[in-house]
């Protein structure tokens, strides 16, 4: 029977800050704790929270930070590679402003930010395996994203070759996640080669259907772009390894629809909301991953034009908690049914 999703548990990126007790992963767990939540998903780009470096090559302190969290009421869900995942690939059109998510020592340099990247995201499969972790998140990267609409028309063979890079950058950070029993959900999001189901299955195809490859589950990025998350559900189950419980809503105008236009977050039609507060349907999302027998972490990622992520933090826990299924080993029917003997059997049928 299908297992039970385990949470609910909180994305600390969006929360991490220079101020107590949002500075240390310490006090930024035990404030998650209080709040209600059961596990932390760690954004390894934030030193203020998590060492990678350190983790990759010390299982002391892969102990400590395990101890750190344990001690604040909490477990870890998933190590995050987000930021270095999304520098993988990226596209010159890109370099300057991606740059941002990079080391000065690389910036400017895009081989060399590359090579820091790839070295990151290998270094998290370590340290989750350190920590005892079978999950991680991050973004896949682009190449392609600059020609997503074909105008001017694209280039025969443009986006095969977009496709085959990325997949030849990813199969050796595949293989090491293989090594050390660790795979990898990516957040299919738009600005990432990887943003729907065709572009999922596109790569899929490139990487010979890697067992490392997996999808971190968000709805909110298919609520933008108008994809049916449910449905998606139903054909890519077999690989989640992971669930960011996000709302959003998608309110078209005469003015503006999907590309909303170049306007501010709050002018947009689609709009990224606190839990409950947007158009998806987490009723029927936990129920299909149930269904399907998910059952790792519902991670609230928060992110919100209008609500303040104080309130979003604290309404987050008790609604993903209301949604979690405790499923059933007995269907409602088994209850009614009762042993029958062949000869009742044709009876019943008439034989």
């Amino acid at each position: 029977m299908p297992g039970l999703i385990k949470g609910p548990a909180l994305f600390l990126a969006q929360f991490a800050g220079d101020e107590a007790p949002f500075n240390t992963l310490g006090g930024i767990a035990k404030w998650a704790a209080d709040l209600g939540y059961k596990g932390v998903q760690i954004p390894t780009f934030d030193g203020r929270l998590f060492d990678l470096d350190r983790a990759a090559d010390s299982q002391d302190y892969c102990d400590e930070v395990k101890g750190v969290c344990h001690e604040a009421g909490v477990e870890i869900t998933e190590l995050s590679t987000h930021l270095q995942g999304q520098l993988v690939a990226v596209n010159p059109a890109y370099d300057e402003a991606f740059d941002a998510f990079a080391p000065e020592t690389v910036k400017g340099n895009p081989k060399a930010r590359q090579a820091w990247a790839v070295d990151q995201v290998k270094k998290a499969a370590v340290a989750s395996k350190r920590l005892g972790l079978a999950h991680t998140v991050s973004f896949s990267g682009a190449l392609a994203w600059p020609f997503l609409y074909p105008w001017p028309q694209r280039p025969e063979g443009l986006v095969e070759e977009a496709f085959s890079e990325l997949a030849r950058r990813w199969l050796p950070i595949f293989d090491h996640y293989s090594d050390n029993g660790v795979d990898i959900g990516f957040e299919l999001h738009p600005g990432e080669d990887l943003h729907d189901g065709a572009t999922w299955e596109m790569f899929l195809d490139a990487v010979n259907g890697h067992e490392a490859a997996r999808i971190n589950y968000d709805p909110s990025h298919f609520v933008l772009q108008q994809l049916d998350y449910l449905a998606f559900i139903d054909l890519y189950h077999d690989r989640i390894n992971a669930f960011h419980v996000k709302d959003a809503e998608f309110n078209p105008t005469g003015r503006q629809g999907v590309y909303s236009g170049f306007q501010k977050w709050t002018d947009r039609a689609g709009r990224f909301r606190s839990l409950g507060d947007g158009q998806v349907d987490f009723g029927a999302i936990f129920s299909k991953l149930a269904q399907f027998g998910y059952d790792s972490w519902a991670v609230l990622e928060w992110e919100c034009c209008l609500k303040s992520p104080q309130q979003g933090a604290a309404e987050g826990a008790p609604f993903i908690a209301r949604h979690i299924i405790e499923v059933t080993d007995k269907a409602f029917d088994d209850f009614a049914g009762g042993a029958v003997d062949r000869a009742q059997i044709n009876r019943m049928l008439g034989i």
